[in-house]
């Protein structure tokens, strides 16, 4: 079975990319999606982060309060490498296991979205890896969109990730996400046919 890494800084787009994939029959693995169930009460990756940043992560209902363990994070390099340790174990722990299924189907591909991919070591459990890019301009928007954040905090993240020149000197594909999906849909169609998940 071939195993895509799909990766690529935040704001590139590439959940995007990653349902263009499936629209392919490709199952996807989201990492942020594992995540956010492993975070679930009662949960052993939760309680570890609790241990370690405090009950000040935690909402009155008892789940994770994202933004004030963002506030943790993003600001102490260190702590958000302790929080990538912690969470990244449980991750790779669960995608293995659902990877193991799919090899077991039988599926013939299966694309592992995931923005820490090379953080979390899951780039050796991957055949190829495919970075998707975009301007920062373009970047910055998308995430102020999609988070409700303010330009500040916007720019923070952007600057705790790896640069563009890192995505593409360690990945087989890069594909450019400035505009409209034609081309993206296009770079998914050339990407299988030449790893030969798909025919000519």
């Amino acid at each position: 079975m071939l195993t895509i890494g799909l990766t690529g800084p935040t704001g590139a787009g590439k959940s995007t990319v990653a349902g263009l994939f499936a629209s392919f029959g490709l199952p996807v693995l989201d990492a942020d999606r594992i995540y956010r169930e492993l975070l679930i009460p009662p949960s052993d990756c939760l309680s570890e982060l609790v241990r370690h940043f405090g009950r000040e992560i935690l909402a009155a209902d008892g789940t994770l309060n994202r933004r004030a363990l963002g506030r943790v994070v993003f600001s102490d390099p260190a702590e958000l490498e302790i929080l990538n340790g912690i969470s990244h174990r449980y991750v790779m722990n669960d995608v293995r296991r659902r990877l193991r299924g799919f090899r077991t189907d039988g599926c013939p591909a299966a694309v592992f979205d995931a923005p820490q991919l090379f953080e979390a070591g899951a780039d050796e459990l991957c055949n190829i890896i495919v970075s998707v890019l975009a301007s920062p301009e373009v970047r910055l928007g998308r995430i102020m969109a999609r988070d409700g954040i303010s330009e500040e905090a916007a720019r923070e993240r952007m600057a705790a990730q790896k640069p563009d020149a890192f995505f593409r000197s360690h990945s087989d594909y890069i594909i450019e996400n400035n505009g409209g999906t034609e081309s993206l849909t296009a770079s998914v169609r050339r990407i299988l046919t030449e790893t030969g998940v798909l025919g000519e």
